[in-house]
């Protein structure tokens, strides 16, 4: 038995001996002397027709939950704003498209933030926020919320704003339960 204790770490040893593996190869159809180009590779991403991610608008809002103060902000990828204490940088938003199921509403955020006496800002949030899910990824700061509100985008054939929750004139639907007018309400009378 005492002898299989100690022959184990050996054999382990000598597996990670094996001859390394080999690199993937590609395969050349004849007559080209190189694969084609890979679109992320090159640099330049395949948008289909959509807003390019160097003109969308990410919309976020921010909450100060110590005096309960909301702002709206509007930022491009790549941008980023100091509001007090607080860095917000945006580096994508995305929107589904109209045709797809389930659509969904995100935006690769980071946010920043300085304690009080403290002279540098710290990490407290990295990662995608989604409209649709805002308890999937949150900022876990006691002070300081943020969240997605839209990714004002379009992609083609569709009109009007770039996105649906962009326009604020837009009503939403009538649900086919509900009455199209409210009942009406008796009126109280004056207090005297």
């Amino acid at each position: 038995m005492r002898a299989l204790v100690l022959l184990l770490p050996l054999v382990l040893a000598a597996c990670d001996a094996v001859a390394p593996k080999q690199p993937d190869t590609v395969k050349v159809p004849l007559g080209e002397s190189s694969p084609a180009p890979v679109a992320a590779a090159s640099g330049a991403a395949n948008d289909y027709g959509a807003t390019p991610m160097k003109d969308r608008v990410a919309v976020l809002g921010l909450l100060n939950k110590r005096n309960n103060v909301a702002e709206e902000i509007k930022l491009k990828p790549g941008e980023a704003r100091e509001i007090g204490p607080v860095i917000i940088r945006v580096s994508a938003c995305e929107r589904t498209a109209p045709w797809e199921m389930p659509q969904q509403t995100g935006a690769f955020v980071q946010v920043d933030i300085r304690g009080r006496g403290q002279q540098s800002h710290a990490r407290v949030f990295s990662g995608w926020m989604f409209l649709e899910s805002p308890s999937l990824n949150v900022v876990e700061h006691p002070v300081y919320d943020v969240w997605v509100k839209d990714c004002v985008m379009r992609f083609p054939g569709e009109e009007g704003p770039a996105s649906p929750k962009a326009d604020p004139s837009a009503k939403p639907a009538a649900s086919p339960s509900a009455p199209a007018t409210p009942p009406a309400t008796p009126a109280a009378a004056p207090a005297a």
